[in-house]
């Protein structure tokens, strides 16, 4: 620690020192630097970059798409499905898809995705409420149950 210095003496420092005047912080007042070697200060700042990127965990939005016409079965399969998902740590959307006359019938729709809801409670919460938009009703599931 040298304390507060003019830049010329600074850099007078650094070159006597065989090293490099790095500003590690500009919006200090005054901006704090170091007399270090920039090279190791590169590679162990991409170092610590890659470690925390390595860390970090992705959260995808998988999708499973339903009909009206979905049987009991094949909802079943789709709610192993929703499930294993959510034991990834990934949310899932469920998607009913409406064609033609089956817009009529939105409670077959929502009944379906009741019983997912019912069959996943345990392991996943409702982020979004299923909501009708355009022919398409969709309802959120995050990990996790509240």
């Amino acid at each position: 620690m040298i304390g507060i210095l003019p830049t010329r003496e600074a850099l007078n420092q650094a070159v006597a020192a065989g090293l490099d005047l790095v500003e590690v912080d500009p919006r200090a007042a005054p901006p704090v630097c170091k007399i270090i070697d920039f090279g190791k200060y590169k590679y162990e700042k991409k170092k610590q970059e890659a470690k925390s990127r390595a860390s970090q965990t992705v959260v995808e939005l998988k999708e499973i798409k339903l009909r009206p016409k979905t049987d009991d079965h094949d909802l079943e399969t789709k709610g192993r499905h929703a499930r294993r998902f959510l034991e990834e740590g990934h949310r899932v959307k469920f998607t009913v898809r409406f064609r033609g006359r089956e817009i009529t019938h939105p409670g077959v729709a929502q009944a379906q995705l009741d019983q997912l809801l019912a069959m996943l409670k345990d392991i996943g919460h409702v982020e979004t409420r299923p909501m009708m938009e355009a022919r398409t009703m969709t309802l959120i599931l995050a990990p996790g149950a509240k």
